[in-house]
């Protein structure tokens, strides 16, 4: 009635409403601003020493330091000097995990032939092998998050899981980022990767839905095949056989890398990566093994660290996750 008594559109006091209440919110947000609660760079709660940290973080995109800090939390070595390539380069290797069940003697079959059909496909054309690789490795994290994910919505419970396989997977992702640098896929190349990611989503996903034990021992071996590939990439660099040129600009803004890095600097902390995903899927799998209750082990924090790399086992794995 007192639209009508004042003869004023709807619309027009809807429009008017929101118009104020933008301007209210600009100005609550330039005196907040003066103020020092917010962050000058994002609509976030900051402290002052955060804000600098993050003003100092390479740029991925439009917003300074917002992409790549999302970026960098998928790996452990966002900061590699020498000190750390050096270690690195010492870093022991655990190559294989022995089979124990017959779930692990399939997923390691199946392992070895894949070797078998790579080695034959790419010999050692490794540039582009680990760039066509990549695009599979990226997989299995992804659909392993996003299945915990949902399962998370279903029950309404924490999963712990969840950001340790999506980071996996983005890793993964900056991997073939980083390797695309050197090696442009062909057309022939870009309908292959198109072709093998519609099979392995489809096979993983649905592996996944019923024996997630053994999709995690599956990736855990591929990913020892992976230690091996790039250790032998290094001994072919260190033979000459492959130019050890200037490092792509990603990966040295990505694993934080000198300056002057070079190829072999980012094959080390590419390694490294892989081991880290190496043993957190060998403990997610012996974890699914012992823990027959979801809310068991969905509670329990892993994530990769030299602690995995020193033992798979979850029992071992699981003391150093109450230390932390």
């Amino acid at each position: 009635k007192k639209l009508q008594e004042h003869k004023m559109n709807p619309l027009r006091i809807v429009s008017r409403v929101v118009a104020k209440t933008t301007v209210r919110s600009g100005t609550a947000y330039r005196a907040s601003k003066r103020l020092g609660m917010l962050s000058s760079k994002r609509f976030v709660h900051m402290s002052p020493q955060q804000d600098n940290a993050a003003s100092k973080l390479p740029s991925w995109g439009h917003h300074v330091g917002e992409s790549a800090e999302y970026h960098r939390t998928s790996t452990r070595y966002t900061v590699s000097p020498r000190e750390v390539l050096q270690s690195l380069d010492n870093k022991p290797q655990r190559l294989h995990l022995n089979p124990s069940t017959n779930g692990d003697h399939f997923s390691w079959g199946i392992v070895k032939l894949l070797r078998v059909v790579s080695d034959w496909y790419f010999k050692d054309d490794l540039v582009n092998r680990a760039m066509m690789l990549e695009t599979v490795a990226a997989v299995p994290g992804m659909v392993a998050g996003m299945t915990h994910h949902l399962g998370s919505l279903r029950r309404v419970q924490h999963d712990n899981w969840i950001k340790t396989l999506l980071d996996e997977a983005e890793n993964e992702r900056m991997h073939l980022m980083t390797w695309m640098e050197l090696h442009k896929p062909t057309f022939a190349e870009k309908m292959l990767i198109l072709a093998v990611q519609g099979v392995v989503w489809n096979m993983f996903f649905f592996s996944y839905l019923f024996s997630p034990r053994y999709c995690h021992r599956f990736v855990g071996y591929l990913e020892e095949e992976a230690v091996k590939t790039y250790t032998h990439f290094l001994e072919m660099i260190d033979s000459g056989k492959i130019p050890n040129g200037p490092a792509p600009e990603v990966a040295i803004k990505y694993w934080g890398l000198p300056e002057n890095a070079t190829i072999r600097d980012v094959v080390l902390v590419v390694r490294a990566d892989e081991m880290d995903h190496r043993d957190v899927n060998h403990t997610m799998s012996n974890y699914l093994g012992q823990h027959k209750s979801s809310d068991e082990y969905r509670e329990i924090n892993i994530k990769p660290s030299d602690l995995y790399t020193a033992d798979y086992s979850s029992e071992h794995a699981e003391q150093a996750s109450k230390k932390h």
